[in-house]
């Protein structure tokens, strides 16, 4: 069993890379494509890890693999991708945490196991520091990007209590593959019919593309995958909550945002409660 100490870190570095997707796709991607710029993540992504591992789902897991790949990767892909372009990016990426809160429900609900009272109330913490960073003047209300990170949440929420519940024989590196090829197959022809085609390209854009591509697709996904095999579901989600603290401090650093105290103390409730969902189901 390797060392969960170890495990949780690796995964952590996920959510943290995935904090750099809206500052990404604000500064460096062409505007108003957020399907192309998903697809151009993940499809890619998921051909290089298949051509690397060369494993295949037994017969019976096909379905399961194709639902994991639309959950944790097509939906939440283009959800991700609008909340981007429509909200400040560490609002989106605030909202999309909530999906601790709702993997915490789903373990209950469906797998018929009562999580610790502790973790509810470190989620709702999280959720309360939500609120005030949402109510906070620097905010923007925008009602479908606030509706699109939800439904992100919500989509991988469920994508990550599956992908525990139904263990799949195939290896991490197989398993991420075809979970980021169907993703990207189901958004194709959305992304194909419903966008306008892409301007020439400079090499911010190519570089934008190649790093959402190799580091926030191959990489984090390999890491995000690995936890979910060897961590609880809720554990794995509560360090998205990583992924707002990275937008934060990418957001102040490079584009010059700034937050009220109401917004400051939001986010330090947002790390408490990254810490009391782990302390709870450490166990």
């Amino acid at each position: 069993m390797p060392n969960r100490t170890a495990i949780i870190l690796s995964t952590a570095l996920a959510p943290l890379i995935w904090g750099s997707t809206y500052l990404v796709a604000t500064e460096f991607l062409p505007p108003d494509r957020p399907l192309t710029a998903a697809v151009l993540r993940i499809l890619p992504a998921g051909i290089l890890l298949l051509l690397w591992a060369r494993e295949r789902p037994k017969k019976h897991e096909w379905l399961k693999t194709t639902a994991l790949g639309v959950l944790n990767l097509g939906f939440f892909q283009a959800m991700l991708f609008v909340a981007a372009y429509r909200l400040p990016g560490g609002l989106a990426a605030v909202l999309s945490s909530t999906q601790t809160l709702m993997v915490l429900a789903l373990m209950y609900l469906i797998g018929k196991e009562m999580p610790p009272r502790n973790a509810w109330l470190a989620a709702l913490a999280g959720v309360a520091g939500i609120v005030l960073l949402v109510l906070s003047p620097n905010a923007v209300s925008d009602p479908l990007g606030i509706a699109a990170a939800l439904a992100g949440a919500l989509s991988m929420a469920l994508g990550v209590f599956f992908a525990k519940r139904w263990k799949l024989s195939l290896s991490v590196l197989a398993s991420t593959g075809w979970q980021l090829l169907f993703g990207g197959l189901c958004l194709l022809p959305f992304a194909w019919f419903g966008e306008p085609p892409l301007p020439a390209l400079t090499a911010s854009n190519i570089g934008g593309y190649a790093y959402l591509c190799l580091f926030g697709a191959v990489i984090a996904y390999v890491l995000f995958f690995n936890g979910i095999k060897h961590l609880p579901p809720a554990v794995v989600s509560s360090l998205g909550l990583l992924s707002p603290v990275c937008a934060f401090v990418l957001g102040w650093v490079f584009l010059g945002q700034s937050m009220d105290w109401a917004a400051i103390a939001g986010f330090a409730m947002v790390l408490g409660s990254i810490y009391g969902v782990q302390r709870a189901l450490s166990g």
